[in-house]
């Protein structure tokens, strides 16, 4: 059996494999009992909220995709194929964020029951809920590309090889423009709902009234612990599937013409076998005994994952390619991926060094915090673009463009564990809020004080990891451009090329602020909510009276859909306007838009996790811990990151590539029109 047809049917199989798994988890997870009593009321609601806000949510964009979908079908240069590939990509991407937080509300109730048991059993539904979201995004991922590869083979197989990989990847763009264009949906709607939320609760419970963060008299606590699925999962998870996709389909493109048929084949057979080694990974997920700090097992289910992908590279390149060079390439992205985590730690973890460094700067006041945190984020940007611009460098030294694509296919390589360690967060910290809000006794507190506290820190790690990985498949995708245009460089020194690059670099700028701003004026409107209720509604305070939850999930909700068209719009339509100015000027704007995109995407995500931990440092009884000066001075500087961190900074990923795809798809009307 020759190669291609190895591919063919083992990366699908692999898929359907990933899928298998996390339909067996999800079994175990269900089978667990849910609870009673005041537990699960507050679990319904969480629920309730979180899949009403998704449905809204689909019916807003599932309309837009349609007719985006058609528009592409009548344009000659695109057409039927790349319409419904589009779609495809579309369709996975909403599929993976519904399910991932599917699952998600349904394991937070078990988590926060099973931690009255002990450590294990409240870990294992924890990550478990993790993983079948891991393995629901490789699985599809690579499906998706598997079927329309299958497509091409069959239906072009007669007309030889080189016709297989050309038709494969001429309509894979527009699978990767589904995934991206969905994503930013979601990342946009699902960012603005669970921060302004987050702030709006916190203003009013935390400063205002001085009760904790999961109070369950704060009307706006329901709203907020929604938002931590809607915001991390459903929207990280369609955010780092499009990411997992694109550096495939820009793996395959620029492989076809390096390699040929090996060349488009190799990426599908390397993420086949990365998805075996995070199922592999997996399995050295426990914790040892009850004392053992609950990050440690899920490091070394992670150690275990990457190291495996580093062999199975490695061997496929040596044996397929007959060119290690692609392997060394490849594991240069898994090494960038590690040094990537460990800065972001470094930087935002907590008891770090810097974050202990803003804690104290809160001693002085607000602005001293907001101070050290934007400084220390600074830095924080400089270093991990270093690692980034690494990672560039070195998959072009060993394989010119193709290399760049191999290096972010393996930043992405243990996605299906790093997904599994992200989803964790979002369903910890729920899993915590729970048994406060329930007011769960024994072992229950501090096992999911421990995991929320360890949730938080993969939710920073697997933020700067989409971030970079969103960057090296932007630069894989503007190397597709050059492809597409038959363009050898572009000249910073013309005019209109400078143009563009001034007008890419201040797009992110742009998008950025209607973010922000959304969230503010959402959030204003959670903050009213929050203290008329504490107004009219008597015995709320003395716990006689509960609140109404509804009426802020309804108000981030509204907003959260009304506020997203405008910023997608942008996105989509500012490559068609550069692009009258010719191919050149379209260059110089996509460089723009990565190099000032990445540059405030992690400035924005590494602050706010910094402010963040530096709150819960001073929360954990440091500096006079909760209510004091210093603790009220580090509220502000959290509540200024939120919006930052988890709104427009993880925005950016998907923004970074649309506007990528949008040019590649326009690249022969540019030419043709507009010229070079």
């Amino acid at each position: 059996m020759d190669i291609q047809l190895i591919a063919l049917f083992a990366a699908p199989a692999t898929a359907l494999i990933a899928l298998v798994y996390g339909l067996y988890l999800t079994k175990n997870i269900l089978k667990q009992g849910e609870g009673e009593g005041r537990l699960l009321q507050i679990a319904t609601a969480v629920r309730e909220g979180a899949m009403a806000y998704l449905r809204r949510q689909f019916s807003v964009v599932f309309p837009i995709m349609g007719i985006l979908a058609v528009i592409i079908a009548l344009v000659p240069s695109l057409g039927l194929g790349i319409a419904v590939t589009f779609l495809v990509g579309a369709i996975f991407s909403a599929v993976i964020g519904y399910f991932g937080m599917w699952i998600a509300v349904r394991a937070n109730i078990r988590t926060a029951k099973n931690a009255v048991v002990g450590l294990n059993p409240a870990l294992k539904v924890a990550f478990s809920a993790g993983t079948v979201n891991g393995m629901l995004l490789v699985g599809l991922g690579l499906l998706g590309v598997s079927l329309i590869y299958m497509w091409a083979y069959f239906t072009y197989i007669s007309q030889g090889a080189a016709s297989v990989a050309k038709h494969a990847t001429d309509v894979l763009v527009g699978y990767g423009f589904g995934a991206a264009l969905l994503a930013l949906f979601m990342r946009v709607g699902g960012g603005i709902f669970t921060k302004a939320a987050d702030v709006g609760a916190d203003l009013v419970g935390k400063v205002e009234a001085g009760i904790p963060e999961d109070d369950p008299r704060n009307p706006a606590t329901i709203a907020d612990n929604v938002g931590d699925n809607v915001g991390d999962c459903a929207g990280m998870s369609a955010d780092v599937f499009e990411s997992y996709a694109l550096t495939i389909v820009a793996a395959m493109i620029l492989g076809g013409t390096m390699f040929g048929l090996k060349g488009v084949v190799f990426p599908l057979l390397a993420r086949s076998g990365a998805i075996l080694t995070s199922i592999l990974g997996t399995f050295f997920v426990k914790a040892r005994d009850e004392k053992e700090d609950a990050i440690k097992p899920l490091i070394r289910g992670f150690v275990v994952s990457a190291v495996a992908a580093i062999i199975i590279f490695m061997g496929l390149a040596v044996f397929l390619l007959g060119e290690p060079r692609a392997g060394y390439a490849a594991v240069s992205g898994i090494v960038s991926m590690l040094a990537l985590l460990y800065v972001t730690k470094y930087y935002t973890g907590p008891g770090e060094k810097p974050v202990v460094a803003i804690a104290n700067a809160s001693k002085t006041g607000a602005g001293t915090n907001i101070i050290a945190g934007i400084s220390i984020g600074m830095e924080s940007t400089f270093v991990s673009t270093l690692i980034i611009v690494a990672t560039i460098l070195a998959g072009y030294y060993f394989l010119g463009f193709y290399g760049i694509s191999l290096a972010g296919m393996g930043m992405l390589a243990t996605t299906g564990i790093i997904m599994a360690l992200d989803t964790f967060g979002p369903i910890a910290d729920n899993a915590q809020g729970m048994v406060e809000m329930a007011g769960l006794k024994g072992k229950a507190p501090a096992v999911t004080a421990g995991l929320d506290a360890v949730g938080n820190t993969t939710k920073a790690l697997t933020k700067g990891f989409a971030v970079g990985s969103a960057a090296v498949a932007a630069s894989s995708l503007f190397a597709t451009y050059f492809e597409a245009t038959g363009l050898t460089a572009i000249d910073i020194s013309l005019p209109k090329v400078f143009i563009g690059l001034l007008v890419g670099c201040s797009l992110p700028f742009l998008f950025s602020s209607r973010l922000i701003g959304s969230v503010g004026r959402a959030a204003f409107q959670v903050v009213e909510e929050v203290r008329r209720q504490f107004r009219t509604i008597k015995g709320i305070m003395e716990g006689k009276a509960l609140p109404d939850y509804s009426k802020a999930v309804d108000i981030v909700t509204s907003a959260a859909q009304k506020e997203l068209i405008i910023p997608a719009a942008i996105v989509v339509t500012m490559p068609l306007l550069v692009g009258f100015l010719g191919a050149q000027t379209l260059g110089g704007f996509l460089g723009g838009v990565v190099a000032s995109g990445l540059m405030l995407a992690l400035f924005m995500c590494n602050t706010g996790g910094a402010w963040d931990n530096a709150k819960k440092y001073i929360e954990d009884g440091n500096l006079g811990g909760k209510g004091s000066d210093a603790h009220k001075a580090s509220v502000v500087g959290d509540t200024v990151g939120d919006p930052l961190k988890d709104t427009a900074g993880p925005a950016l990923n998907p923004m970074m590539k649309i506007v990528q795809i949008v040019a590649l798809l326009i690249a022969p009307l540019v030419i043709k029109f507009f010229g070079k």
